[in-house]
């Protein structure tokens, strides 16, 4: 393949990579059925594939990726439906907004969400549902990220998106009374997107990039909709401080570093700022939760880096209170190692220990490593060290783990 030919073919990559959930939103919410626009966006990246290294990239190839698009939804609509039905469609692909492409992305991809949350859907496949469909994340990846085998999860992706078809579900943003209800559901669902990026620290999965941006992009625009709902002010706020240590995350080699041996010169001071502002627009309405819970942690994490104050207990009991809220076990695992670092290692054991089904669980194994070696027990903390580095497919990670970074800090 030429240079050109080479050129025309990234071009397709960077834009179905880019702009998959953006142009997904907008088709769905005109067609009202998730798959059909799926199997015409999937036309329409084919499309670009064959003809953009013969004819050249167009100007604006996302533009001409919707048009495609439209165009294979209103084909298909047309074979299947009544005249009548054709005529809608046909007046649909009339709407030739390109130029203006990025405007729809706002409204329709916050129609796209809610209608995934549409009480006909079942509630273990509204969080995924919209992962996959606003986000452009496939149905494995969205396994991993709820610990569900892929094919039970590609399953429960296929029956929400016929329930949404068959129940004419509306791809519209709710009334402001009803947004409350269905809030919880889309805020889980940005967490999940902006966890499934933060485990990719590396940025060794070329699927996921941006998807942190994305993510933070969709609180913002939940929070513009819902100013008033504290948990969307403290989902935004925990990803803002999370983000903003991302460049000191690693090292120049690629090794893992902690949050205790990080540099807080690479921090952004600007989103912490940010992140503590909307964590203060939160509390005011006395109302707290699972997102705003995490945001103090994190906000305790980074005044005691940057102040080196030891801060272990009241991070130990906002855990706790995290637990209440969302006894995951992620969180689970976190209060464990918040306990040990508080000084007491053998009930933060016990709570570990308790943890059931977490065996394969690698940030598990990598807790274990930390609270026995806390506790003075070297040998078994080098060995739980090395059962979390098998168990992690990053190669930082695991130079981490193998060179006993979990031994780093106080005793």
């Amino acid at each position: 393949m030429d240079e050109a030919r080479r050129d025309a073919a990234e071009r397709a990559t960077v834009a179905a990579r880019e702009s998959y959930g953006k142009l997904l939103a907008i088709i769905a919410a005109r067609t009202r059925d998730i798959a059909a626009a799926e199997d015409a966006l999937a036309d329409a990246f084919a499309a670009a594939i064959a003809q953009w290294p013969q004819g050249g990239v167009p100007a604006n190839p996302v533009g001409w990726l919707l048009t495609v698009a439209r165009r294979s939804a209103g084909h298909a609509s047309a074979r299947r439906d009544t005249a009548d039905r054709s005529a809608a469609v046909v007046r649909m692909l009339e709407e030739e907004r390109n130029a203006a492409v990025a405007d729809d992305y706002g409204d329709d991809r916050l129609k796209l969400m809610f209608a995934c949350t549409h009480p006909a859907i079942a509630a273990d496949a509204q969080a995924p549902l919209m992962l996959q469909t606003v986000l452009g994340l496939d149905a494995a990846r969205i396994a991993a990220s709820f610990l569900v085998a892929p094919a039970s999860m590609g399953q429960r992706l296929v029956r929400a998106k016929r329930r949404i078809r068959d129940a004419g579900v509306a791809f519209a943003i709710p009334e402001t009374h009803d947004i409350p209800g269905r809030l919880s559901a889309v805020l889980s669902a940005i967490y999940a997107a902006y966890g499934t990026a933060w485990d990719d620290v590396a940025a060794m999965d070329p699927r996921l990039a941006g998807l942190a941006d994305e993510a933070i992009w969709l609180a913002r625009l939940t929070v513009q909709l819902a100013p008033d709902q504290p948990e969307a002010l403290g989902l935004l706020a925990m990803m803002l401080h999370c983000e903003a240590r991302r460049a000191a995350r690693r090292g120049g080699d690629g090794t893992f570093i902690a949050l205790r041996d990080q540099d807080v010169a690479l921090w952004s001071r600007a989103m912490i700022v940010e992140a503590e502002a909307a964590l203060r627009t939160a509390a005011r309405a006395n109302a707290p939760g699972r997102f705003q819970t995490e945001a103090a942690i994190q906000s305790l994490h980074a005044q005691q880096r940057m102040t080196g104050e030891r801060l272990h207990g009241p991070l130990a009991r906002l855990y706790d209170m995290l637990a209440r809220f969302a006894p995951t076990t992620g969180v689970l695992v976190a209060r464990a190692v918040a306990l040990a670092e508080n000084g007491d290692r053998d009930a933060a054991l016990l709570q570990l220990d308790a943890i059931t089904g977490a065996e394969g669980y690698q940030p598990w194994w990598a807790a274990r490593a930390r609270i026995l070696w806390l506790a003075g027990h070297e040998g078994a903390a080098r060995e739980a060290g090395l059962r979390a580095a098998g168990l992690s497919s990053d190669p930082g990670i695991r130079r981490f783990l193998l060179a006993e970074g979990y031994r780093d800090g106080p005793r």
